[in-house]
């Protein structure tokens, strides 16, 4: 199993993975769509990056970086294929994004949530993320939480 950085022919497996997720918790947003629809423009030429956990040749999860501010990152669309939950592969994820961005010198990482997804918000706790205020045009109807990680 391996951490690796996006390429473009993951894009497909990107999107289809997040659509997969959101459907089964909640629902696509237009934020997601254009998102999801061109990772290129809103994460990787601003600055971020997003990670995939392969086995093989089998993408199995994902997560992202999107570039919010200065040195400020948000950490979104985090998504593990059904058959591989419960194998800590997020905890993987996590761990290697965290590393990453502190080997990048960002200030912080942002997460915005839902309450709902308990399993996720223990995750981010685990790994240091403390609930702040969440802003009235946060990005995300659905998300009824906001997190943060000071990474200095």
């Amino acid at each position: 199993m391996e951490i690796i950085s996006w390429k473009p022919e993951y894009s497909e497996e990107f999107k289809q993975m997040n659509l997969q997720w959101l459907e089964e918790f909640f629902e696509v947003e237009s934020h997601d769509e254009e998102v999801l629809g061109d990772p290129k423009k809103y994460i990787i030429e601003p600055g971020g990056n997003i990670f995939f956990i392969k086995e093989d040749d089998n993408i199995l999860g994902c997560v992202a970086v999107m570039y919010m501010e200065d040195r400020i990152f948000e950490l979104t669309k985090m998504a593990v294929k059904p058959g591989f939950r419960g194998k800590k592969l997020g905890q993987k994820l996590m761990a290697y994004t965290i590393t990453y961005a502190k080997d990048q010198n960002w200030n912080q990482l942002i997460i915005y949530s839902n309450r709902k997804l308990e399993n996720a918000i223990h995750l981010y706790e685990k790994f240091g993320f403390v609930e702040i205020p969440i802003e009235q045009n946060n990005p995300y109807s659905r998300g009824d939480i906001k997190m943060k990680l000071n990474l200095s």
